[in-house]
């Protein structure tokens, strides 16, 4: 008889970058993968098998983070060259860029309506800017250290910012206010992120461990210890029943939020595990390391009700399995296996339980006729397009200016002279 919960399997994984892979992001289509790394290039990987993979090259040094679009026409990239970079995602790679702080930038974040763009930095700051034309808006000041990822809450009305100041902050778009400071953990805060929801945060540090708070209480929910090295990144599952996270013991952890314990151990990458992301479903995630690989893995565990779930774990005793993975040289386009089971205890934790959110069913998006639901998408696709375009035709602009002032002023020069 099959099991009615089946494990996660490794689909592929794509190897092109030349270093440690920092980032990376599903596009919502679900047509690609971006990913970051340290060798200063951003990646684009289709998933279709026959189709080769974009590489892009603009930053002058190490790429820390990447974000696609909500509508998946752009996408955005942080560089320890101070600067962003709004890419579209074709084979031409076309980029506008901008000096977006004084350090190194850790992190660029879209807000949901796809309008904004979030930055945090080495400069201790979070700045938020318009995507059309990248006007500077405002920054958010009160980190005493790097900021290393700050994000925007689904609703778009607050930001959550992780820091070497070993806090993560909770702000106020609006009012521009700290409204928290969440201060547990006892070591670099690497990593925070909203709950689906919006209800709760989670954040991942360099104290090996997980937090989830309540934002409205503040209180403390859950604390997960199932690392043994610093937790480098997270990923909310878009139910929000699971949360992944990537270690520098390089193993993945998959946790069950509602029964508040350790559900699996994925051993895949060869050396630290340093980025994970799901897919807009939920039905993939993808996870980078310092092995330069990016593995694209199928969830599986998320295609029944969630009390098949439970009645299934009771019938384990609480035990959770942990999935191996061998990835060798030859397997440049893997297809899913797991070879070896071994059954692990799972890391219990404070059992209060957040507000899960479920995704908009198939009858609400069969609502609309799937010719609107194209040429929409296509319009949002050319209006992004013409976005970039304009923004590009301005920088060119705004050369052509400065040019024509210094030939100005030289002149000027001469004839003062002569």
């Amino acid at each position: 008889m099959s099991s009615v919960m089946d494990d996660p399997t490794l689909e592929r994984h794509f190897k092109g970058h030349r270093d440690a892979i920092t980032s990376l992001d599903f596009n919502s289509n679900m047509k690609q993968i971006a990913s970051g790394s340290m060798d200063a290039c951003v990646m684009i990987w289709n998933m279709k098998p026959q189709m080769r993979a974009y590489r892009f090259v603009g930053h002058k040094d190490a790429v820390t983070s990447v974000q696609f679009s909500p509508s998946g026409h752009l996408v955005a990239s942080a560089s320890r060259d101070k600067t962003v970079r709004l890419w579209v995602p074709s084979v031409k790679g076309e980029s506008t860029v901008f000096r977006a702080h004084t350090g190194t930038v850790r992190s660029v974040s879209f807000s949901s309506d796809g309008q904004t763009l979030l930055t945090s930095s080495d400069d201790k700051s979070i700045k938020v800017w318009t995507v059309h034309r990248q006007k500077f808006l405002f920054s958010l000041n009160q980190h005493i250290n790097w900021v290393r990822c700050a994000k925007f809450s689904p609703d778009g009305r607050l930001i959550v910012s992780a820091s070497d100041d070993k806090t993560v902050k909770l702000w106020d778009k609006n009012s521009r206010e700290c409204i928290h400071s969440f201060c547990e953990h006892g070591g670099y805060v690497n990593y925070a992120d909203f709950h689906p929801s919006g209800t709760c945060i989670a954040a991942a540090s360099t104290d090996n461990t997980v937090k989830v708070w309540d934002i409205r209480t503040h209180k403390l929910l859950q604390h997960y210890q199932v690392h043994s090295a610093m937790v480098n990144s997270l990923s909310f599952h878009p139910s929000g029943n699971y949360l992944i996270t990537a270690s520098s013991d390089s193993t993945l952890k998959i946790l069950d939020l509602l029964e508040g314990r350790l559900l699996y151990t994925l051993h895949g990458h060869q050396g630290p595990a340093s980025c994970v992301s799901f897919s807009r479903t939920g039905d993939f995630f993808a996870s980078g390391g310092s092995d330069e690989q990016v593995m694209v893995w199928r969830t599986n565990f998320d295609s029944m009700d969630y009390s098949e779930v439970l009645e299934q774990k009771g019938a384990r005793n609480e035990k959770t399995s942990s999935v191996h993975s061998r990835p060798s040289a030859q397997e440049t386009e893997a297809t899913g296996f797991t070879d070896g089971r071994t059954s692990q205890r799972s890391g219990s934790t404070a059992r209060v339980r957040p507000t899960s959110v479920d995704s908009p069913s198939d009858a609400q998006l069969d609502s609309l006729p799937a010719a609107l639901t194209s040429t929409l998408q296509h319009i949002v696709g050319q209006l992004d397009v013409l976005t970039q375009t304009v923004a590009i035709l301005e920088q060119r602009l705004t050369l052509t200016e400065d040019k024509l002032k210094e030939c100005m002023e030289m002149q000027r020069q001469s004839m003062s002279e002569n």
